[in-house]
């Protein structure tokens, strides 16, 4: 088997804000491992800022999975600290042995039978560029819609939320908030209670990750429930992924390959969810369509029966063609369609 990669700067199309700033560009790296004229590629797409991995640390450790691909599947533990990494390593794999046509998990998904409900999703910025967002994804079909708050004052967030509830009740559209640790502990409680008032699905992240007393006591009296997303990042071993959810008891998790320890790590999460009733659902993470494919045909497998948080692939300038298309709220793949790299 032979390994090799290249990298790829993908441009967005406008600058787009995140919990770690505003992004004009994003650098992946596509893993390619070929054997018997058989080429399967994945994806790693660390996040500065975010991913445990440094760009410079992937730099340096994918030479080593190229020069030796199979070492590297056989000893797991040695990419635990790669999540993005061991998810390009383990969707490569899954595509060299399914013939090399990006086809990881064939399921009706694939054959283009069905598709799989997504949130809309609505990008950090300033009061009337979200309000256009929201009626924009509201003209487009989408009943499940993701806002993201903390970044602007928060009561213009609540009266987006309230223009929404005002022509929509809640079993008309869903709606999910992420916080992405912006509230502050003692004020994160009164803020769950204003929130209350819009009847919403969940709340990722309320408060910083890491203070795990402080994320228990909110989630035992919650009036929404609350959803762990960087809680989860850095937390790779079995028994601490045990800890962590007998501590906190959050009622669901967000599940992310190229954060959470790939689709191996991702599994485990969700294993251990199941065990204690916890929800969960699975979302992108701004990579690229290979990236996307392989997530996406994964949440398929998994039979989740609530909305994805699934990207679009329309973020990018420059992304790769692929047969990933949406139609309405849903993310379909059209067999008719191939990809460009």
């Amino acid at each position: 088997m032979i390994g090799y990669f290249k990298k790829h700067e993908l441009e967005f199309k406008q600058p787009s804000g995140t919990s770690r700033g505003v992004l004009k560009t994003r650098t992946v790296w596509y893993l390619y491992l070929e054997e018997a004229g058989t080429t399967g590629v994945g994806e790693c797409a660390p996040l500065p800022g975010l991913s445990i991995e440094t760009p410079e640390q992937v730099d340096y450790m994918i030479e080593d999975v190229c020069s030796d691909p199979l070492y590297f599947e056989e000893n797991r533990e040695l990419l635990i600290d790669y999540p993005s990494l061991r998810f390009a390593l383990e969707t490569a794999l899954l595509d060299l042995r399914n013939g090399g046509h990006h086809l990881l998990f064939p399921s009706a998904f694939t054959a283009g039978k069905a598709g799989i409900p997504i949130n809309g999703l609505i990008w950090m910025n300033d009061a009337e560029t979200m309000q256009s967002q929201i009626e924009a994804k509201l003209n487009e079909g989408y009943r499940c819609i993701k806002l993201k708050i903390g970044a602007i004052d928060f009561g213009r967030e609540l009266d987006l939320l309230r223009f929404i509830r005002k022509r929509y009740s809640s079993e008309q559209v869903t709606l999910r908030v992420d916080a992405n640790g912006a509230f502050k502990v003692d004020e994160a409680k009164e803020k769950l209670q204003q929130l209350a008032e819009f009847n919403l699905h969940s709340i990722e992240q309320p408060i910083v990750a890491g203070r795990w007393a402080d994320m228990a006591k909110l989630c035992d009296d919650t009036p929404i429930p609350i959803a762990l997303d960087e809680e989860l990042i850095g937390i790779n071993k079995h028994e601490d992924k045990q800890l962590l959810l007998d501590m906190i008891r959050p009622q669901y998790l967000i599940l992310k390959p190229s954060l959470h320890g790939g689709l191996s790590g991702c599994d485990e999460w969700i294993e251990l969810a199941k065990e204690r009733n916890i929800g969960w659902w699975i979302t992108s993470y701004l990579e690229s369509n290979i990236g996307l494919n392989a997530i996406a045909q994964w949440a398929f497998s998994k039979n989740a029966r609530t909305y994805q948080g699934l990207g679009t692939g329309q973020l990018f300038t420059n992304n790769i063609d692929s047969p990933l298309e949406i139609r309405g709220e849903q993310l379909w793949f059209d067999p008719a369609k191939g990809f460009d790299l």
